[in-house]
C-alpha cells in the first residue's frame, strides 16, 4: 500500500504569478528632477548627461552615443533566460527566487550598459573635446569616460508597476 499526499498550493502558485505580474524591472539613470529650464542654475546631472548622450544633441555639435539601449540590447539573451527562470518559479509559487531573478537581470542590464560605455564603439570625441580635457589634465580619450560618474551612476531598480 501506498501513501499519497496532496497539498494544494493555487493560493500561493497565484500569489506568486500575481506578485511577478506586478513587478517590473527599470534600467537607467535615476534622478529625482530629470527637466530643465531655461536659465536653470542646477548643473547637469547625470540623468540629464545620459540622455543628452543616448541621443546627442545637435544643437550643442553632441553627437549621439547610445550605450544605455545598445547595453541592454546586448544582453538580451540572458536577460530572457533570467526572466523565463522567474515566470517558472512564479508558477512553483516561489517568490524568493522571482526575486532572485529578477535582480539577476537587473545586474545584467545594468553591466550590459556599463559595459557598452567601455567598450569604445562610441562616435569618437572631438579634437577641442580631446584638447580641453589635456588642458583639465585628462589623458582619457573615450567617449563618455573622463570621471567615471556617469557609468557609475546607470543602475536598476525593481518596482510595482503603477
Amino acid at each position: 500500500m501506498s501513501l499519497k499526499i496532496n497539498v494544494d498550493d493555487v493560493s500561493k502558485v497565484l500569489a506568486s504569478i500575481q506578485d511577478l505580474a506586478n513587478k517590473q524591472v527599470l534600467v537607467g539613470i535615476p534622478a529625482s528632477k530629470a527637466e530643465r529650464q531655461e536659465g536653470d542654475d542646477e548643473p547637469i546631472n547625470n540623468a540629464q548627461l545620459g540622455y543628452i548622450h543616448e541621443y546627442g544633441a545637435p544643437a550643442s555639435n553632441i553627437p549621439a552615443r547610445p550605450f544605455l539601449n545598445p547595453g541592454i540590447a546586448r544582453t538580451q539573451e540572458s536577460i530572457n533566460n533570467h526572466l523565463k527562470k522567474a515566470a517558472k518559479a512564479a508558477m512553483d509559487g516561489n517568490s524568493e527566487k522571482v526575486d532572485v531573478e529578477l535582480n539577476a537581470t537587473g545586474l545584467i542590464a545594468q553591466a550590459g550598459a556599463r559595459n557598452e560605455i567601455a567598450s569604445g564603439n562610441l562616435a569618437p570625441l572631438a579634437p577641442a573635446t580631446i584638447a580641453a580635457r589635456r588642458r583639465n589634465g585628462r589623458t582619457e580619450d573615450d567617449p563618455l569616460v573622463d570621471t567615471g560618474q556617469l557609468r557609475n551612476s546607470i543602475t536598476y531598480v525593481i518596482r510595482e508597476k503603477d
